[in-house]
């Protein structure tokens, strides 16, 4: 049987440009879930945001509070590190603007995506080219099949973004993802950075602990039936797929380390 269709599906590029590049090849359209930004680098301290600001020591003490799960104290380290900067927030943006310039030039296929929490989603428009269209919240067509996309991950419950923050991740609560996933009515594929929430989909095998999937995007997935639903954020999953009634959930992979994308063929 003679496939129609090919969509080549990344999400958790964080930098990783020069696999972006080749991500489209063969492919109808690319789908891109989100984080494309490399703000902390935890394979290579040296690289990313914080290591080009800090040098890779000051990212590998940060890394470490955080590998330890010490997030009060590894929230007080990075404050002061950027308060030892004359103007933090210019520092970030310029490299943010940086990072996307030569990333979304590098989205050679007709693209179609949705930001994640390691993103900055209002600087989008001002880099996605005619080629690339930015969704969330929204269904478009490709290939005759009907694809909604809903970006951001998960506030803790009760938690709040610090306005002071100098660097702000794309977050949302249930409610506020919920509220987007409830006009994708009909999909067959659903495109979402975060999991549904089920445990051998949140779980991290490495950082040995849970992400938090969406209870919204679940109940959709039992309620609409999609072909797939498609995501990423958790790099190294417990289960990388499985199914759930007649969808299959698929994380598509961490796209820095793999360098492959996900294949959709119809």
């Amino acid at each position: 049987m003679s496939v129609g269709v090919r969509v080549h599906v990344v999400s958790d590029v964080h930098g990783n440009a020069e696999a972006l590049a080749r991500a489209g090849d063969g492919a109808d359209a690319l789908v891109v879930l989100g984080d494309l930004l490399d703000f902390v680098d935890y394979h290579d301290h040296s690289r990313g945001i914080l290591g080009a600001v800090f040098g890779p020591d000051k990212v590998a003490t940060f890394a470490e509070l955080r590998r330890g799960r010490h997030t009060a104290e590894a929230g007080r380290y990075i404050r002061g590190l950027w308060d030892s900067l004359a103007d933090p927030a210019a520092v970030i943006r310029d490299a943010v603007r940086e990072q996307y310039a030569t990333l979304f030039a590098s989205m050679t296929a007709p693209t179609y995506a949705t930001p994640g929490n390691v993103d900055a989603p209002e600087l989008w428009p001002e880099f996605a080219g005619a080629g690339v269209r930015v969704l969330d919240g929204e269904v478009v067509e490709i290939g005759g099949l009907r694809f909604g996309f809903a970006g951001g991950a998960l506030l803790p419950p009760g938690g709040v973004l610090r306005r002071d923050a100098v660097w702000r991740p794309y977050l949302r609560t249930e409610e506020e993802l919920g509220a987007a996933l409830a006009g994708l009515d009909e999909v067959d594929v659903l495109c979402t950075h975060v999991p549904p929430a089920l445990p051998e989909l949140v779980y991290d095998v490495v950082a040995r602990r849970p992400e938090y999937g969406s209870t919204s995007l679940l109940k959709l997935i039992e309620r609409d039936r999609p072909r797939w639903s498609v995501f990423g954020h958790v790099h190294q999953p417990l289960a990388r797929r499985m199914r759930v009634g007649w969808t299959e959930c698929v994380n598509v992979g961490h796209f820095q380390r793999t360098a492959r994308p996900h294949v959709l063929a119809w």
